[in-house]
């Protein structure tokens, strides 16, 4: 007798459990509430008030229910990866499976805090191309370090497992880079961060810093010290204490750094010393790099490099995950944008022509193809930025100190016009040094677009990437002749800002940059008005 044997179904994919630690990240919540108490017992003298039971007694409850919950939510997540889809479900009353197709998993991220490492575990967090809040993205918490990275290893399994031409590892991290952490807005500002969250905390425990006795003194041998003296006392003090914040945190965040092609499609970003860090962003969703170079960090020679790429999340994410290198020598940035494009950054020329003392860049290009020369931006555009600084800055501090003046000290009469003439000499050179930065131009198959002064920006964006144009005025600009240009990408920020082009040659640099946009505006110029 003849036939064919039946087909054997093929079998099903059995389904994964997270580790049981992760019952105990869930309890990492008691920190706060505990450790008030304890601030409160120590402020009181080992005193512990009725209110204080009473939220001992709420915090016992809230952990009864809270490890309840996570024992549920534990034994009713599960996760598996077929040979199409990452699948995880999850739920009590209302059962939830959410699949994401292999093939739309963009990256890959473990992440641990301190508490994670200490128990062993760490999260996962697969990215798609969807920038939405939930919609793009499945997490995992908490697995084993080494269960987390074969699931890595096995949802980009799809990538080419080619090696990357050259030596795939981009960047290591160094001590000598300690030196450009004090170089960034942190040295100042963290420290105000820092007393405005202390603040916070002894204010919501029922301690007022401004009764405690040592506060009370130190603000009395301020005061009655010479201030010609005390006052840059306290600024070297804040400059010292931020300078040694900013680096221990460049050190949290940045150490054991390593950044890599970990195959021809996947770029890998390793980094952390008490909560660690990996981030993959993937070739196909990479649409450029930002070379970011603030004040003070550009006046010691330094920079930082962020990627620009889709399924990192929503903006705020993007923002904490597209960070390529860490504040480092500029060379070495430079080599870091490169290596992440996979071709030569273009380290575009200033757009100096017309600023007395600089010469113009060569109408055709620079001398140099790796140095393509930017279009200049009308002298409009350094007008408009000198008056808005004399508007904003200049005349209401004037004003202020003057106002102060007539009321209250003469003596600030003097303080108006000093403040008057170095706010000027200040907001004139800003405003040239900001004029001298702006420029835009296009390098083979990317847009190059340079501007900003406190925060000197390069961002060098894949033309095809470009899917819309953005022209926006408003009535000074268009007196001026001016507007600025967005153009919208689906990855990074969204979307990219040029300002203050020239109003009669921005359709042309628009179509040239991504020809077929607004090809039909030009051809039809009505068409731009309508509706």
């Amino acid at each position: 007798m003849s036939g064919t044997a039946p087909s054997t179904p093929a079998p099903a994919v059995p389904w994964r459990r997270l580790d049981p630690r992760t019952l105990l990240v869930h309890c990492g919540w008691l920190a706060a509430p505990l450790g008030s108490l304890g601030l409160t017992a120590l402020a009181t003298g080992g005193r512990i008030t009725t209110g204080a039971w009473i939220t001992l007694a709420a915090v016992a409850v809230s952990f009864a229910v809270v490890t309840a919950l996570g024992l549920i939510r534990w034994a009713r997540t599960a996760f598996r990866v077929t040979d199409e889809s990452f699948e995880v479900r999850s739920g009590l009353l209302t059962r939830r499976l959410r699949s994401v197709p292999l093939h739309r998993i963009r990256t890959v991220d473990l992440t641990a805090t301190p508490q994670h490492r200490l128990l062993g575990v760490t999260v996962l967090r697969a990215g798609t191309a969807s920038p939405s809040e939930s919609g793009g993205a499945l997490s995992l918490e908490a697995l084993t370090v080494a269960a987390a990275r074969r699931l890595r290893a096995e949802l980009l399994a799809r990538a080419d497992t080619e090696a990357a031409a050259g030596d795939p590892v981009l960047a290591r991290f160094s001590l000598r880079w300690l030196r450009y952490a004090p170089l960034t807005f942190w040295v100042v500002g963290g420290v105000f961060v820092a007393v405005g969250t202390v603040y916070r905390v002894l204010d919501g425990i029922g301690i007022e810093p401004w009764k405690l006795g040592f506060v009370r003194r130190a603000a009395q041998e301020f005061g009655s010290s010479l201030l010609w003296l005390t006052i840059p006392a306290a600024l070297l003090a804040v400059l010292a204490a931020g300078a040694i914040g900013a680096t221990a945190l460049y050190t949290e965040n940045w150490w054991n750094y390593r950044l890599e092609w970990a195959d021809s499609r996947t770029l890998r970003i390793r980094r952390g010393l008490f909560t660690t860090r990996a981030v993959t962003i993937e070739r196909a969703r990479l649409r450029g790099v930002l070379l970011r170079e603030p004040l003070l960090l550009r006046a010691g020679g330094g920079a930082l490099v962020r990627a620009v790429a889709g399924g990192l999340g929503n903006r705020e994410e993007n923002r904490k995950r597209s960070a390529v290198l860490p504040p480092a020598p500029r060379p070495l940035a430079l080599r870091v944008a490169g290596g992440t494009l996979r071709s030569p950054f273009p380290d575009a020329e200033f757009a100096d022509a017309g600023v007395p003392g600089r010469p113009a860049p060569s109408a055709v290009g620079s001398d140099r193809p790796d140095r393509p020369a930017l279009a200049r931006h009308p002298r409009a555009a350094l007008r408009r930025r000198r008056l808005r600084g004399l508007l904003w800055v200049v005349l209401p501090g004037t004003l202020a100190f003057a106002g102060c003046g007539l009321a209250f000290a003469p003596v600030l009469l003097h303080a108006a016009w000093i403040f008057a003439v170095v706010a000027t000499s200040a907001v004139l050179w800003l405003a040239r040094d900001a004029y001298r930065t702006l420029g835009h131009g296009v390098h083979g198959r990317h847009l190059v677009v340079r501007s900003g002064t406190f925060s000197r920006d390069t961002l060098v964006l894949e033309r095809d990437a470009i899917a819309a144009w953005t022209f926006t005025s408003t009535p000074v600009t268009r007196r001026a002749g001016l507007v600025t240009l967005t153009a919208a990408v689906a990855a990074g920020e969204m979307g990219y800002r040029i300002p203050d082009l020239a109003a009669a040659d921005a359709p042309a640099f628009a179509a040239d940059a991504a020809p077929g946009i607004i090809d039909a505006f030009l051809l039809h110029p009505g068409r731009a008005t309508e509706g």
